[in-house]
């Protein structure tokens, strides 16, 4: 993953580290070692900051510069 993805939309939102990890009811500490590749974020935590950032979650793993999500698909 390009860690360097979630600094920088972190940052393009002008957000503080502490700020994201109240988002996601951690500890800033725990938000830093995912922002700093020393721990692998967790796939829930990955799709609530898509969502609250309103990107794809391919978007923060840097497999796309596409920043606009998925539209939702219908299960019939």
């Amino acid at each position: 993953m390009n860690i360097n993805r979630l600094k920088e939309i972190r940052e393009d939102n002008d957000l503080l580290q502490k700020d994201v990890a109240k988002v996601l009811h951690i500890k800033q500490q725990q938000y830093s070692e995912y922002e700093i590749g020393k721990r692998l974020i967790p796939i829930n935590y990955l799709s609530e900051l898509a969502d609250y950032y309103k990107v794809s979650i391919d978007y923060l793993l840097s497999k796309t510069d596409e920043r606009k999500p998925y539209p939702k698909s219908k299960i019939y």
